[in-house]
């Protein structure tokens, strides 16, 4: 009988562990500190590269910095609420290429990896970017 009850005991230990360790996508970047840390380093790439930085040479880094903060918070749920202006508004007019729109996800990837973001974390995101692709890439 003694054993039964500390089997029951240890069982709801055990069951209490598992839904506590039951982290949202956001939590499981680091919050906001860790999606700063990603766009801070999405940034970096982007300007340093040749392909793409022509697209944001008339931008306001800080404003797009914390835009984009924002953006990823409120896609990988977390306590935000973006009220910037739709993907369609940023966009048109910029003649963003399929080639180009393909290389800023490539730097995206890049900016993840240094970040020592998981790949399954990674899947994750870009899921949920996925549908905003015909929003950015107008011809």
């Amino acid at each position: 009988m003694k054993s039964v009850g500390i089997f029951l005991i240890c069982v709801g230990l055990l069951c209490g562990c598992a839904s506590s360790t039951q982290l949202s996508l956001y939590q499981k970047l680091d919050g906001k500190a860790g999606l700063a840390r990603i766009v801070d380093s999405f940034i970096y790439q982007i300007g340093n590269d040749e392909q793409v930085i022509h697209y944001f040479e008339h931008s306001n880094i800080e404003h797009f910095r914390q835009g984009f903060i924002t953006h990823m918070c409120m896609l990988v749920e977390g306590p935000c609420t973006y009220d910037g202006d739709s993907m369609v508004a940023i966009h048109t007019g910029m003649h963003i290429t399929e080639k180009d729109f393909n290389r800023v996800v490539d730097l995206l990837i890049s900016a993840m990896n240094e970040q020592n973001i998981s790949h399954s974390l990674q899947n994750e995101i870009l899921s949920r970017m996925a549908p905003l692709r015909g929003e950015i890439i107008k011809m």
